[in-house]
């Protein structure tokens, strides 16, 4: 049984940005259970907050009686997609490929139900690495226009830096996946982010020049701020969904911090919070916008981490604001003895180790505006230290800065 009225709950939920055929899309999900894809190139051994959106998509998608197919690029990670690059991306080896595909598929069972016949996951690679390049051209490279290639949107970034040839291959072997999989999986749809538009497109015209047969593609946003920027970065870098990277607590406070004008669309983005409920909260002003980004920061944890994870940090964050902390489940950081002069560190190279400040001058500025907190009491000197005493006490020493970033230190 498919869910009435999906593909308006996606629209108005800000995941469909652009649809090939929207008249004809809307009518297919209404009436019958249809295949999709979305792809995941292996660039890490972990998903970050940035690919939870195709996730959710994906699995708003099941929940209404359709089927996914996730897709890991093995083949098309040897390539690396130019879309939204500046500059090339770093070509991985056999070894990085291999242990990336493998984390990423582990990744994805999390989220969504492979049970028999409820969603496919396939490696491109058993395709694409095959091939043989002359007849790919003759059967593949034949129904593509080398002009119209270049005015691509994903192109054009690259063609003022240098596009080099392994890359312009990019388009056609992510058109050739939609067209495999329409001819093995019977796939009609495809999604991806707004930067895949032209690939998608690519897609589309290949599987209709080759089997006369319409299908469809859509893009969903890319995860940014309110001011276009990207989202899921932090000084210690990406925010990813594998917890030994991120834990759940820095994933909830990542969350928790998101500015005010961005909490809405993320809420609508990243959860199944239904949007009747959303809908409200966009009323909201003054404090309840933190509410709403308590809520967000929960929702999200719990669908990644399970709800233990989500209640642990809820709570935890819940007793750092109030003052009275348990740092069990904290970012934390160990000093190494190395580190230690006369018995102590400086306080200073214990948060840039950390990468809780970007630099020592950040830092000194940070203490002299007291924004610094050790165990609770604010700093006042930038060269305070931490103690080998204070780092093998139990639970280490808690460095607050500013409202609401907390890390512990142990030795």
């Amino acid at each position: 049984m498919v869910k009435k009225g999906l593909y308006d709950e996606l629209v108005e939920r800000g995941i469909i940005a652009q649809c090939t055929n929207e008249e004809k899309v809307r009518e297919l999900l209404e009436s019958e259970k249809v295949s999709f894809y979305v792809g995941f190139d292996p660039t890490a051994d972990s998903l970050h907050i940035g690919h939870f959106v195709q996730i959710m998509v994906m699995a708003h998608m099941q929940r209404a009686g359709h089927r996914p197919i996730a897709l890991v690029g093995g083949g098309t990670g040897k390539v690396g997609d130019p879309s939204g690059k500046t500059d090339m991306r770093k070509m991985l080896t056999d070894e990085d490929l291999a242990r990336n595909v493998a984390g990423l598929k582990s990744q994805l069972s999390r989220f969504i139900d492979f049970s028999e016949g409820k969603a496919v996951m396939v490696d491109n690679g058993d395709w694409l690495l095959n091939l043989n390049y002359v007849e790919f051209l003759r059967d593949v490279g034949v129904h593509f226009s080398v002009n119209r290639m270049l005015s691509a949107e994903c192109f054009k970034q690259r063609l003022e830096r240098g596009l080099n040839f392994i890359e312009f291959n990019y388009m056609l072997m992510q058109s050739y996946d939609f067209y495999r999989l329409y001819k093995d999986y019977g796939c009609r749809l495809e999604f991806g982010g707004d930067d895949q538009w032209s690939n998608i497109i690519g897609g589309v015209e290949l599987v209709r020049r080759k089997e006369g047969e319409e299908v469809y593609g859509l893009t969903f946003s890319l995860l940014t701020t309110s001011e276009g920027v990207k989202m899921g970065k932090t000084v210690k870098g990406a925010v990813w969904l594998d917890e030994a990277k991120t834990s759940p607590f820095e994933l909830y406070q990542y969350l928790r911090n998101v500015d005010d004008a961005d909490v809405i669309k993320c809420l609508k983005l990243l959860t199944f919070v239904p949007i009747e409920e959303i809908r409200d909260m966009e009323t909201w002003e003054g404090s309840r916008i933190n509410d709403a980004k308590v809520r967000l920061a929960y929702e999200v944890t719990k669908i990644v981490h399970g709800q233990e994870a989500a209640d642990k940090a809820k709570a935890l964050a819940e007793s750092l604001f109030s003052g009275n902390a348990d740092s069990e489940h904290m970012a934390s950081t160990s000093i190494p003895e190395d580190m230690l002069s006369e018995g102590s560190v400086s306080l200073l190279d214990a948060l840039l180790l950390a990468k809780v400040i970007p630099s020592k001058g950040e830092g000194r500025r940070l203490i002299q505006q007291g924004g610094i907190f050790m165990d609770n009491e604010k700093v006042t000197d930038p060269a305070a230290v931490i103690t080998g005493d204070m780092l093998s006490a139990e639970g280490g020493v808690v460095v607050r800065k500013g409202k609401k970033t907390f890390h512990r230190f142990t030795k």
